[in-house]
């Protein structure tokens, strides 16, 4: 015996769009944020996203590693290579951090 439908077999899709809500091929949320007196744009990336891929945070200029939920952002009137990939907890506490990170001399700059 098969389970009983619930549903009527007219019925459409229910629950909120892909566009609906801001997600996009990411499989986060985008919305924006002010910060620093400018509109940033604020997309959070789910870790299965974000498979084989490694970033470095400008928030704590540590790496990302591949798998890791994290947050990019870039601001709105700027283009494509001006996204930055944050940890979230850094993208949070981005106000109360130093506006310049030391590195050391040989630390790469990303």
């Amino acid at each position: 015996m098969s389970p009983r439908r619930n549903r009527p077999k007219a019925a459409g899709p229910s629950g909120p769009s892909a566009e609906d809500d801001g997600s996009g091929r990411y499989g986060g949320w985008q919305a924006t944020e002010s910060w620093q007196g400018e509109e940033w744009s604020v997309r959070h990336v789910a870790g299965a996203s974000a498979q084989g891929k490694s970033y470095r945070c400008p928030g704590c200029d540590q790496l990302i590693p591949d798998g890791v939920p994290h947050v990019v952002a870039w601001p709105e009137h700027a283009g494509v290579d001006d996204r930055r990939h944050w940890h979230k907890a850094c993208w949070n506490a981005k106000d109360r951090r130093t506006t310049r990170v030391r590195r050391s001399r040989n630390a790469p700059r990303f």
